[in-house]
């Protein structure tokens, strides 16, 4: 059994990085912190008095013999006072501010110690949670008491200003009170040393790592553990320790034709390039989505609402045009002034008794009406109050939201002087504001922050980084608006005949086979970029950056029509971009056996350079094999994510060698020495070589790695690096 005994102070992330090592070798996990929160918990709720020494440790000691169980579960570790779960009572407020008083006493950690070596020692059974394989824990006391002799002992840590950022955040997320680090770490280290390493005992300090290149320099620690575990078992003649995990790097027990990485790192001339990349980590990273209120900037066309937004913003996100009607779809940025995070919502002009794709825009903005907290009614002074500002004003006092109207465009005293007549809206205050130069808008967001901390509810969330970002992409009118609909079962965004409807990128949260994705809805790419001007010209620059904000982009074809060279341009775009691919042949339906046939040739002709991605043929208006999209997304993500272990890839390059060398060139055969996968997000493997490969060889790599590694949907990058041997005396 491997015993991973973790410890550090509050705040460096040992409960996150303990169940995701648990997790990935399949062992137990025991937060030992949790178990010093139940006694206090215990106390707090029986009345026992928490300065009696006696009467904490005969309180500690009746609740562990006969009420606390821990769940060693790490996907759901919850602890248990008899049948009742108490994993959320024990991280309230009031046992986190007296949770270090319980543990001050040598006493209740002599109790609880005992118990934690009781559960240790349970995992070795093969009727455990474990069947035998190991645990993970993490606490005080735990390299250097608990488990003095565990496989792995690491001590991780942080700086403090990190410390107190990461529990700032954290608590703010679960709306609890953070933690004072100082006091908590002064009042622990009272009792037990977690601040500097006891021998023997690995340092990882993580404060200017993410979370995957911690849990990276975990993974690295275990597999040498299991590695030593396994061959002290076969001296023995024991059976190996069995994991399905992936060996150390070099030492996976397979016959590596090529060696190990560390065979040839003083053989050749390695810069210091070279070997930060074959030492580094992949990185990765996550946080929450956080409760926000939702502020919609509604108005009537041309009056200055995207430019207004951009302001805000601090960015030219919304496209502007100096005429109206540009903006057609509800945009939302997420936005912050003076600390306050809020979602911003971008509206098209609100017109009365309008027919067509103005209707349609009108109804966009009566939406982004009822889902906001608070209203940022914009008018323009220079036009003055219209019979369509009066009317929008009873469309809103009907909704019963807050409201704050903005005049815009005042840039002069007699502009201010003008504005007084927007008192005669019945909303209060009129603000003065100059969206094009700024002025009045700090005391514009004064307003509306006050606004919306007033309102009774926050509508609107955050993005969490966790949701995988996918680009609809394609020419203009392909049916991207139109599969953004279907996926999200929302008229969501505006479908219109007219190409070139969607202006700006949409994002909308969907759920798609049982997971949340972020999915952005783009305007059409259009043929030559120099071409076009204004608001296309725009538009398609922000389809351009949506596809490099993106992860995955579903790449649209319209199949009634001919595939033309723009449409294979997009798909280039993405690939060439990194990202991974979707092909989705939209309209499929509407086509007859003989143009699926004719179809199919040239897909195998056009589409020769992408037969790694999936294809799905749907119908974006009805739904038709939309069902299928889940399925084809999640495999190019997990593609686009996949790592290769350094041990397997240098065993397939051998092997791949051996079968297959590259032809000489000028009497040399150049060849591979070793390899490594740099990064992922796409794939990208590094090639040491003593020479240069010929270009279809490279393809013959990537082909080779396709077949043995999968990697469906993701462009690979493969980048070679031509080394020369030392020579004797260097």
């Amino acid at each position: 059994m491997i015993v991973v005994a973790i410890d550090g102070p509050a705040g460096v992330g040992k409960s996150s990085i303990s169940k995701a090592v648990a997790k990935k070798y399949g062992f137990a996990y025991l937060d030992t912190g949790a178990m010093y929160r139940a006694v206090a918990w215990w106390c707090l709720k029986n009345g026992v008095n928490l300065s009696d020494t006696d009467a904490v440790s005969q309180a500690a000691l009746d609740f562990c013999e006969s009420h606390l169980r821990m769940a060693v579960n790490p996907r759901k570790p919850q602890v248990f006072c008899d049948k009742e779960d108490i994993t959320s009572a024990i991280r309230e407020a009031d046992v986190s501010s007296n949770v270090s008083a319980v543990s001050s006493f040598s006493s209740v950690r002599s109790i609880l110690i005992n118990a934690q070596k009781q559960i240790i020692s349970d995992q070795k059974s093969d009727d455990s949670y474990s069947n035998g394989r190991g645990i993970v824990v993490e606490g005080r006391d735990i390299t250097t008491v608990v488990a003095p002799k565990a496989q792995v002992r690491v001590l991780l840590t942080a700086r403090e200003e990190v410390r107190k950022k990461r529990r700032e955040k954290q608590a703010q997320h679960l709306r609890t009170g953070a933690d004072d680090i100082a006091a908590r770490d002064h009042a622990d280290s009272k009792v037990t040393q977690f601040l500097t390493p006891a021998k023997g005992v690995t340092t990882v300090d993580n404060s200017d790592m993410s979370f995957a290149q911690t849990l990276a320099a975990f993974e690295r620690i275990v597999d040498v553990a299991i590695q030593r575990q396994r061959e002290a078992e076969e001296q023995q003649g024991h059976t190996p320790l069995s994991l399905s995990i992936p060996a150390a790097v070099g030492a996976d027990g397979v016959d590596d034709p090529l060696g190990t990485v560390d065979d040839f790192k003083g053989d050749y001339r390695l810069t210091d390039e070279d070997r930060k990349l074959l030492d580094s980590d992949l990185l990765d990273g996550s946080d929450a989505p956080k409760p926000v209120g939702v502020l919609a900037v509604v108005g009537r066309p041309n009056v200055g609402k995207s430019t207004l937004v951009n302001r805000i913003l601090g960015r030219k996100a919304a496209v502007v045009e100096n005429r109206p009607g540009v903006t057609r779809d509800r945009v939302s940025y997420e936005a912050e002034w003076c600390g306050n995070d809020f979602l911003l919502v971008d509206t098209g002009g609100w017109e009365a008794d309008t027919k067509g794709i103005d209707s349609a825009v009108a109804e966009q903005v009566q939406v982004a009406i009822q889902l906001s907290d608070a209203i940022l009614f914009v008018v323009d002074v220079h036009t003055g109050m219209t019979s369509t500002d009066e009317r929008l004003v009873r469309v809103l006092r009907k909704s019963g939201k807050p409201v704050v109207v903005a005049v815009n465009k005042v840039d002069t005293q007699r502009e201010e002087a003008e504005a007084a007549e927007f008192w005669r809206l019945g909303l209060g205050e009129p603000q003065m504001i100059s969206a094009m130069h700024g002025r009045g808008v700090g005391d514009l967001l004064d307003a509306c922050v006050a606004m919306l901390k007033k309102s009774n509810k926050t509508s609107g969330l955050m993005r969490s980084s966790k949701l995988r970002k996918v680009a609809l992409i394609g020419r203009p009118n392909v049916g991207k608006s139109s599969l953004l609909n279907q996926l999200a079962h929302a008229d969501r965004s505006i479908v219109n005949d007219v190409a070139g409807t969607t202006r700006d990128p949409v994002d909308e949260v969907i759920n798609l086979g049982g997971k949340k994705l972020l999915l952005i809805d783009t305007a059409g790419i259009r043929k030559k970029l120099q071409r076009v001007s204004g608001a296309d010209y725009y538009s398609t620059l922000r389809s351009q950056a949506a596809i490099e904000r993106s992860e995955l982009c579903l790449v649209l074809f319209d199949v009634s029509q001919p595939i033309a060279e723009q449409d294979l341009r997009v798909m280039t775009q993405a690939v060439n971009a990194g990202k991974a691919i979707v092909l989705v042949f939209n309209k499929w339906d509407l086509l007859d056996e003989y143009s699926r046939a004719r179809l199919e040739r040239i897909y195998q002709s056009e589409f020769s350079q992408v037969t790694w991605a999936e294809r799905v043929n749907l119908s974006a208006k009805t739904g038709w094999h939309t069902n299928r999209l889940p399925h084809a997304i999640e495999t190019a993500l997990e593609s686009w994510d996949q790592r290769i272990s350094t041990s397997k890839l240098n065993t397939f390059f051998g092997k791949i060698q051996a079968a297959h060398p590259h032809p000489l060139r000028g009497g040399k055969q150049p060849r591979i020495l070793f390899a490594t996968q740099a990064s992922t997000r796409p794939p990208r493997f590094v090639v040491f070589t003593t020479g240069f490969f010929d270009h279809s060889y490279t393809r013959y790599i990537e082909h080779r790695l396709r077949e043995e590694f999968g990697f469906t949907g993701t462009p690979i990058q493969l980048s070679l690096r031509v080394r020369e041997k030392r020579r004797k005396n260097q």
